[in-house]
């Protein structure tokens, strides 16, 4: 092969791989109130319990949102301690279907 075919194959080879783990920072919040503003639903006294109460009241999905969009969250178990705080998410996007396939979810610094 001629080094430009060896060159474009690794090239495709690249882009058909799928993305590694990444990390997110933004703010544990609901399906509901994707934008953190919890000023409409008042489901309770803070961000968190409002976020907390869409989940378990109104059957919402925790999501992040990093101040640009709602990335809906795989683990539903962990964000719940995390709920109206900022974080870091490690995990891998799915850009179509607009998730993050959890590894961690630790308090952002």
């Amino acid at each position: 092969m001629k080094p430009l075919s060896v060159s474009l194959l690794a090239i495709a080879a690249l882009a058909a791989a799928p993305p590694g783990k990444q990390t997110f920072t933004g703010v544990i919040t609901d399906s509901m109130c994707a934008t953190a503003d919890h000023s409409q639903m008042k489901m309770g006294p803070t961000d968190g319990e409002c976020a907390i109460a869409c989940i378990d009241v109104h059957g919402a999905a925790y999501v992040l949102y990093d101040g640009k969009r709602a990335l809906t969250l795989s683990d539903q178990k962990t964000p719940e301690k995390f709920a109206g705080k900022k974080v870091t998410v490690t995990g891998t996007l799915d850009v179509k279907a607009g998730t993050i396939r959890v590894d961690s979810i630790t308090a952002a610094k």
